[in-house]
């Protein structure tokens, strides 16, 4: 009895394994969607856009762009775990999404840890900018402004707990300043806010805030990084004007929801590092401020573990929560 018991279980494994090769073999038979945690208008969902559109050349299927904003991402969040894992589906996970929100929520709708990383796809620095009209053309002058009027400037955000707000935040504390939060819906709609005067300063990647500076309608004062960006020479680096603790960048990455099959992750991951080796995306990416991120499963946990320790010291610094 063991024996033929033992048999049709070695059966079941070689019936499943044989499955699981020609679902990867077939594998996509139908468009994918990408879901994006934020609205239009932001660095995600421009790098989500950008990433359709080359990763379904490379799995030869199109690759819909589903903007699921709200929550600080966990509306996105949620309905990404909860889709079926058959690797039709596809999340584009953030500092917020990964990393913050578990750190200003007790209860969340979602478990960050259970997603299947596909892998690491970009990140931005971040450029603190003001209304052009505000009357400080550098990163003192806006610093001095702050000192002398606390709590009368504010600024506009992606969200509570966003990696905008974050920034804003982490800004707040290295100059020890009290600035008011004004939360939107995207990183999109805060600059706007800023460019419209109903928002004083705004802080995001270099691909949302550029535009707008090139144009006139913001002035940027500091590149949030230990260096400058060939991508925004003129902005000075927060290195270079003495605030090296004033680090912040966005990041994206590519997850599957939980329990997508191993061969299924593997041909998502193939065709993420050839999109992301492709020379004119590369291109297009770094022109716009964002630098292509590679690397292991490994290396991206490791990636993780180092922003929770950064970011769980700021938000309880700061005493932000979702609650």
């Amino acid at each position: 009895m063991k024996k033929i018991f033992g048999l049709a279980m070695a059966g079941w494994a070689a019936l499943m394994m044989i499955a699981g090769s020609a679902q990867a073999t077939t594998f996509p038979a139908q468009p994918l969607r990408l879901i994006v945690p934020f609205g239009a208008g932001g660095i995600t969902d421009l790098v989500a856009r950008l990433l359709a559109q080359q990763l379904g050349k490379e799995l030869d299927q199109t690759v819909i762009v589903e903007n699921r904003a709200g929550a600080g991402g966990m509306i996105a969040a949620q309905a990404a775990q909860n889709a079926k894992a058959d690797g039709y589906t596809v999340f584009m996970g953030t500092v917020g999404t990964q990393v913050v929100n578990p750190l200003l929520a007790s209860k969340i709708n979602y478990d960050p840890h259970a997603f299947v990383p596909i892998g690491m796809v970009t990140g931005s620095p971040y450029v603190l900018a003001v209304r052009s009209d505000l009357g400080t053309e550098t990163y003192a002058q806006l610093v001095s402004h702050a000192r002398q009027e606390p709590g009368l400037l504010n600024f506009g955000s992606a969200g509570v707990g966003s990696s905008p707000h974050l920034g804003i935040e982490l800004f707040k504390l290295t100059e020890k300043l009290d600035v008011r939060h004004i939360p939107f819906k995207s990183g999109g709609e805060a600059v706007s806010a800023v460019v419209g005067r109903h928002a004083d300063m705004v802080m995001d990647a270099i691909p949302v805030i550029m535009p707008q500076v090139k144009a006139g309608k913001l002035h940027a004062l500091v590149l949030a990084d230990s260096q400058r960006s060939p991508a925004a020479p003129d902005v000075p680096s927060s290195a270079e004007l003495g605030a090296p603790e004033l680090r912040i960048s966005s990041w994206n990455v590519l997850l599957a929801p939980p329990g997508t099959p191993p061969q299924i992750v593997a041909v998502l991951e193939t065709a993420l590092q050839k999109t992301l080796a492709d020379p004119q995306l590369k291109a297009h990416l770094e022109q716009q401020g964002s630098q292509v991120y590679t690397g292991t499963q490994d290396e991206y946990q490791h990636f993780i573990a180092a922003e929770r320790s950064k970011w769980q010291r700021i938000v309880q610094t700061a005493d932000i929560s979702l609650e």
